[in-house]
């Protein structure tokens, strides 16, 4: 199993091109199955999770295609097997997603329950509960869920809470639904704003994504279309901290700061210096960072994808920040590996109490998810001495060449197998 080492002390400064984002890709890849032309994605990452759905929408019968340019084309013309079996399901929560769009497109399907990452209760009611509104019939048998649906009917769905994969699994089924579906308290994400950006542009009808109510007109077919995948701005956000953390001063290049305008006001309160141009954000520190407190909360909140990066920022500032998790009641995992290696953090319930200022020191600690993984990377890169961190694969499934990147911004990193 492949482990990080890290040896830290060394501010970080260059440029680092930030790849297409994983929380828009997976869905993308997803709707694939709503046609039977191809779809073609370009600014696809080289992930665990992408391959992952890449072997998910193979085994479904789709025919998958890499061109030149390493766009990625999927003809889904051919579908012969609407199970998403465990052995795929069990290790990403986004293999849910191929749901709402073989329901839509092929009447049926049979999906293991999700797993991924452990950092808490995710539940996918709110996802069959609108497919139930729209017609569908639901079984829970045996550790799969099968739905089944002639033709699925638009309706008016009310989330009670923000659901960003719920949303965009029932926004894909009601593309092909008959009538007009309403979701309201819908997801605001970017990367659902992007999807439905993209089913527009294979011939769907849907309205006001990007705020709490999205109408979509169901139609009879879709067509195949090309779409770039958006920034990932979590991996923008994790690079930025990145480099404030080590005093450093970083440009995060092929997006701007629209995305990330919470994290941004963040960081310039705890004394970042951060410029905006069109397609870059330079972070730059020259002076100690203070302390700050931080709540997450969806978009455009301040997302629970960069909670735990910012939480090693409130290690190495001076005075104390109290960070707030909202959205999954387990994503303090990396508060012991931290504290392994020297940091003060004290947590109590959902709120962790860091206070900042004291030296940090290398370590082997153990990456617990996805963005655990990457906080102590951070973490690493600011300690004195070296870290090591294992379990690794957590981070290949949301960072594409994350030590490369790195080494072009000037870290002692390395990959050891």
């Amino acid at each position: 199993m492949d482990k990080i080492l890290v040896r830290g002390g060394k501010p970080l400064h260059g440029n680092v091109p930030i790849s297409g984002a994983k929380n828009a890709a997976l869905p993308e890849l997803a709707a694939a199955l709503l046609t039977a032309d191809t779809l073609t994605l370009t600014n696809l990452p080289h992930l665990r999770d992408v391959t992952t759905m890449l072997n998910l929408l193979g085994q479904h019968g789709a025919s998958i295609t890499v061109d030149e340019k390493l766009g990625v084309g999927i003809e889904s013309s051919k579908i012969n097997n609407t199970m998403a079996p465990y052995d795929l399901v069990r290790t990403m929560r986004a293999s849910v997603l191929v749901m709402g769009p073989l329901v839509a497109a092929h009447g049926h399907a049979e999906i293991s329950l999700p797993g991924g990452c452990a950092i808490g209760s995710r539940p996918i009611n709110l996802h069959l509960m609108g497919l139930e509104k729209m017609g569908a019939e639901v079984q829970l048998e045996s550790g799969y869920v099968r739905v089944k649906a002639n033709r699925l009917k638009g309706a008016r769905i009310v989330f009670d809470i923000v659901t960003v994969t719920g949303c965009e699994n029932l926004m894909m089924a009601a593309a092909l639904a008959k009538g007009t579906t309403v979701l309201e308290n819908a997801a605001c994400e970017p990367e659902v704003v992007d999807l439905a950006n993209m089913l527009n542009a294979m011939g769907a009808k849907i309205h006001g994504a990007g705020t709490p109510t999205m109408t979509i007109e169901g139609v009879d077919s879709l067509h195949g279309a090309t779409h770039p995948v958006l920034p990932d701005r979590i991996e923008a956000g994790t690079f930025m901290m990145a480099g404030a953390a080590t005093g450093g001063d970083v440009t995060v290049t092929g997006l701007n700061g629209a995305m990330l305008e919470s994290p941004i006001e963040k960081m310039r309160e705890m004394g970042c210096i951060i410029e905006e141009g069109p397609d870059y954000i330079r972070t730059r520190v020259e002076k100690p960072l203070r302390g700050v407190d931080v709540t997450t909360q969806p978009y455009p909140g301040f997302p629970t994808d960069l909670q735990a990066q910012i939480m090693v920022l409130n290690c190495v500032a001076q005075g104390a920040g109290q960070v707030t998790e909202t959205i999954f009641e387990n994503r303090f995992m990396h508060v012991s590996e931290l504290q392994r290696m020297g940091a003060d953090i004290t947590v109590h319930g959902n709120a962790a109490l860091v206070r900042g200022g004291k030296p940090m020191a290398g370590a082997p600690v153990m990456a617990t998810d996805l963005r655990a993984s990457a906080s102590l990377v951070i973490a690493g890169l600011c300690a004195e001495g070296e870290t090591q961190i294992n379990r690794v694969y957590h981070i290949d499934r949301g960072y594409e060449r994350i030590e490369e990147k790195f080494l072009m911004l000037g870290a002692d990193i390395q990959r050891l197998s």
